[in-house]
């Protein structure tokens, strides 16, 4: 299964990823994470480290960075634990510019395996839930 969202962002690629790249840095600009910890005291730009979230509704994940590339600005996360019926998630978030405007394209999306009755209820939840919903968070974010 494959989930997805996009948006363009009304700032510079840098402001932009520089906010994206904090991988402890989600509840400033998603409106669905109450919290975040980096685990054991790692650094947050270090592939291997991981972060508790606490999501609004009390529910908790842990995720793992996978990647962190600058030239590419994107980032990669795996869950290590998650409330979600889900197994092997990975997921991306990407920042490009759009270069006739001075603008950011952001796209947010993941892989993962789940049971076929849960596939269309986890796409959903994914696309629109969280990934649409932190990149209008962000654009909110960066326009305050």
């Amino acid at each position: 299964m494959r989930s997805y969202a996009s948006a363009v962002i009304e700032a510079p690629v840098e402001k932009v990823w520089e906010a994206v790249r904090d991988f402890d840095g989600l509840p400033v600009w998603h409106p669905a994470i109450a919290s975040s910890e980096i685990e054991d005291g790692r650094d947050p730009a270090s592939v291997g480290c991981v972060r508790r979230l606490e999501l609004g509704d009390g529910g908790e994940v842990r995720e793992r960075l996978v990647a962190l590339d600058d030239a590419a600005r994107s980032c990669t996360y795996e869950f290590v634990t998650s409330p979600f019926p889900v197994r092997s998630y990975r997921s991306t978030i990407r920042v490009l510019p759009v270069t006739d405007s001075g603008r950011s394209f952001v796209e947010w999306s993941a892989g993962f395996d789940a049971d076929a009755d849960v596939e269309a209820e986890m796409d959903k939840t994914f696309a629109q839930g969280v990934y649409a919903t932190g990149l209008k968070g962000l654009a909110a974010h960066l326009a305050g």
